[in-house]
């Protein structure tokens, strides 16, 4: 990844070759339109945000074309500043839709990013009284399950699930092109909450991060049985609705109908954008309040050592990166791709990225570069 960052920004510092033309064509780069979603709009320099610096992001795509990059939203101080869309090869849920031209009433598979939604969801029914306590054991939810519980099992919480720290076995190290990886058996059991909870134990729960995408499964479906709704009607109930987001797909899976919790959700990168807003203003959205106070908060706190540098929170993953001297702390939700929606409190900014690099190590280089060598750098203090 060193070495692709590295190339991002030589190809960066050689921008004053690009094409006069282009370079005039985007002196007005990114502007978004009103579309009637609720985004107050502004210019980047309303908001602390140096335009030409964003605009850096058309010259690197004209040089790059391979990025694959679909989508990048900006937003700060709640109010969208940019929105750039491209063409390129994507898939629905791992099924080639060809090449797509993005723009803003266009959805895209979020992958992983489903499983912070999901978080959220636990947030507002633990707070209307319709989801178990989150130190409760989850086979209690479960007794039709009792016979595959023990009294090692029967210590996994649901704080433990929100926090990838269940302890049983899972490997989604492997390419999901292998019938072995654990996320592709889950997609293909006929009963997937059985097939998480019949997972061996590896770990005393609590005590290892581990990326788990039944752990996700098994919080969406404690929540269908305590609120006796299907994960996308609640979804579409207490969060899309109050967020103005009408347009939406939960894909199911395949063997159950159920919405496939940790991977399945489909959202316009403006839509989506108003996920991180949502963290940003406490769970508030244009005056409603959504979230439960303090949820947000508590999402975001670092809960586990994740992978790498990473800690890891609700679903969300934390992180950090300097500027000019300043340590900031990030929150992010990750989805497979080069799927991500960045969430900085200090500058007060919000980051959607969407691509279409499925596999490979640019998923997770590009948007990252555009991220902390684009966007931070564009934000003034």
């Amino acid at each position: 990844m060193k070495a692709l960052l590295v190339a991002f920004a030589l190809v960066l510092a050689g921008s004053a070759l690009i094409d006069p033309v282009l370079a005039r064509d985007n002196a007005g780069c990114g502007a978004p339109g009103d579309i009637g979603d609720g985004w107050p709009l502004a210019a980047p320099a309303e908001v602390g945000i140096d335009a030409d610096r964003l605009c850096e992001l058309d010259k690197l795509i004209a040089q790059w074309p391979e990025a694959n990059i679909h989508a990048v939203i900006v937003a700060r101080h709640g109010k969208l500043v940019m929105e750039r869309y491209y063409g390129g090869l994507d898939q629905r849920w791992g099924m080639p839709l060809g090449k797509v031209d993005y723009a803003a009433d266009v959805k895209h598979d979020l992958r992983s990013i489903s499983k912070s939604v999901t978080s959220l969801l636990v947030g507002i029914a633990l707070a209307e009284g319709k989801f178990p306590a989150l130190d409760s054991s989850v086979f209690a939810a479960f007794p039709e399950f009792a016979s595959l519980d023990t009294p090692e099992k029967s210590k996994i919480t649901f704080r433990h699930l929100l926090t990838m720290s269940s302890g049983l076995k899972w490997d989604e190290s492997l390419p999901y092109s292998n019938p072995a990886n654990s996320e592709r058996r889950l997609i293909d059991a006929s009963d997937p909450v059985r097939y998480v909870l019949e997972q061996p134990l590896v770990a005393p729960p609590g005590a290892v991060y581990n990326y788990n995408g039944g752990d996700t499964t098994l919080l969406a479906a404690a929540l269908s049985k305590t609120t006796g709704r299907r994960l996308d009607d609640y979804a579409r109930e207490k969060l899309f609705g109050p967020l103005g987001i009408t347009d939406f797909e939960w894909v199911a899976l395949p063997a159950t109908g159920q919405p496939a919790a940790a991977s399945g959700l489909r959202l316009r990168p403006r839509d989506s954008a108003k996920l991180g807003q949502l963290l940003l203003a406490d769970g508030q959205w244009k005056s409603t309040q959504i979230l439960p106070k303090g949820w947000s908060t508590e999402s975001v706190k670092p809960a586990m050592n994740g992978e790498g540098l990473y800690f890891y929170g609700y679903q969300w993953w934390l992180g950090r990166t300097l500027l000019r001297g300043r340590d900031l702390k990030w929150s992010a939700g990750v989805g497979y791709g080069g799927q991500r929606l960045y969430v900085q409190p200090d500058l007060d900014l919000v980051v959607m990225i969407n691509a279409g690099h499925y596999g490979g190590p640019l998923q997770s280089a590009i948007p990252f570069a555009i991220f902390t060598k684009l966007v931070l750098p564009a934000t003034k203090d």
